[in-house]
């Protein structure tokens, strides 16, 4: 930590105090070209999305030291194309939207092209869907030169919302355009996101195999991770566990086994159980220092997935395994709901919900040629001459049969109560917020 912020305060002075050729002095910060302190912005934001989290810091100094120059410039500056690029890019980087305007009110001598600066001023104040197609076109115009790839991504973050292929489009340029850096990372996780929601699976799955393989330590791969358990278990009929199995396989032991585990809740809480104890099945098979811990909640999804299978018991056992207080609040609900269901599994059946009317009170018994004659009649066929019988009356004749009477009872009751105990299972799961 410490040699990295060396090295960025190293970076950080021989830009704001640059040798001017030729000379023995150094250029002050006042008389700094902004387009050579956009560069240092840029090295160190491209430096956080590849891991390096000691830039944090220096990031938020640059863009409030930019800031200050850009509002201290003199016009002349922007006679430079390239501090005029400059401009643009800070205000697409995360840089203070009232800095655009300010510059844009004073620019008397027409620097700055006003179809851009118009849509970013859109873009940044919320209004960017009132100029989708101006921006896209602009995107397309610039896309050969320094603002090209920032202008592709705020582009697309408009068009997403109208025309999603489109958006990705732009994104693909976008991270063609500026690869390794924030651009490209940032594209990426919104490519992923964009094809999540539109369900488009094989698109969802390259994008996310390209993140994992470049931007893995980024700071914002936590995203990344939200999305791609969201991919996995709502699009599992349409992708392989192996999709899913080969993409983890790129993440070290600690992210693989954390990443299992969110899609093994998620899958189990859905109903996907045969994703659920796949990946509840690897994250066991990862060990660790603290792996006992791990595994028994793994088993504990597993168990989840595995209570409306034949192995019932062995699921319950596993639901047991965690105790209760190191289970964070949604998950005590899943639990509550598992152990209640596997319960009605499990609970013996009522011996009075078994019982039959007595052959003596079937009329017709033996007629069985009768019998099968009338079962072939449409219901409520009267020109066959054999009286129809409502279900009210068919009712009241079971209850006056002999048995028939505590059959009814018995499974009215076991209606009711299993009724009661679907809904306090769907009053469980409404807490997960699912």
């Amino acid at each position: 930590m410490a040699r990295a912020m060396h090295r960025y305060s190293l970076m950080l002075a021989l830009t704001l105090g640059t040798l001017v050729p030729g000379s023995g002095r150094t250029e002050d910060q006042q008389d700094l070209p902004p387009y050579k302190m956009l560069r240092s912005l840029q090295f160190v934001q491209d430096s956080v999305v590849l891991g390096d989290n000691s830039a944090a810091e220096m990031q938020r100094f640059l863009l409030t030291t930019l800031d200050e120059r850009l509002r201290s410039a003199d016009k002349s500056v922007f006679d430079d194309v390239r501090n005029v690029d400059a401009v643009l890019i800070y205000a697409m980087s995360g840089g203070n939207p009232a800095t655009l305007e300010y510059l844009m009110s004073r620019d008397v001598d027409g620097h700055f092209d006003n179809r851009v600066a118009d849509v970013l001023r859109k873009y940044l104040t919320g209004k960017g869907l009132l100029v989708v197609n101006t921006m896209a076109d602009a995107a397309k115009e610039y896309r050969d030169k320094k603002i090209g790839p920032y202008l592709s991504l705020v582009a697309g973050n408009v068009m997403s919302a109208k025309n999603p292929k489109a958006a990705l489009q732009l994104y693909d340029w976008a991270r063609l355009m500026a690869p390794g850096t924030i651009v490209e990372e940032a594209a990426l996780r919104r490519s992923i996101a964009l094809a999540t929601e539109a369900k488009m699976v094989p698109e969802g799955l390259g994008y996310s195999q390209r993140y994992v393989r470049r931007f893995l330590h980024s700071p914002y791969a936590s995203q990344f991770a939200d999305l791609f358990v969201q991919l996995a278990v709502d699009e599992s009929a349409e992708m392989k566990p192996q999709d899913v199995v080969d993409i983890l396989s790129f993440m070290d032991a600690p992210r693989q086994r954390e990443v299992y585990l969110r899609i093994a809740r998620r899958a189990a809480v859905a109903g996907k159980n045969e994703l659920a104890r796949m990946a509840s099945a690897r994250a066991q098979d990862i060990t660790s220092d603290d792996s006992e811990a791990f595994s028994a909640l793994a088993s504990f999804y597993g168990g989840v997935a595995n209570v409306s299978t034949p192995d019932v018991g062995v699921a319950v056992r596993d639901i047991n395994l965690v105790p209760e207080g190191e289970l964070n609040a949604p998950d005590r609900a899943l639990r509550d709901a598992a152990k209640m269901i596997a319960e009605q599994v499990l609970r013996a059946p009522d011996p009075k919900s078994l019982t039959q009317a007595t052959s003596s009170s079937v009329p017709n018994q033996g007629n069985t040629e009768h019998d099968a004659a009338a079962a072939t009649e449409a219901p409520g066929d009267k020109s066959s001459g054999s009286a129809s019988v409502e279900p009210g009356a068919a009712a009241e004749v079971a209850t006056q049969e002999g048995g028939g009477q505590d059959a009814a009872s018995s499974f009215n009751t076991f209606v009711t109560t299993s009724r009661s105990k679907l809904d306090a299972v769907d009053g469980l799961l409404k807490q997960e917020g699912h």
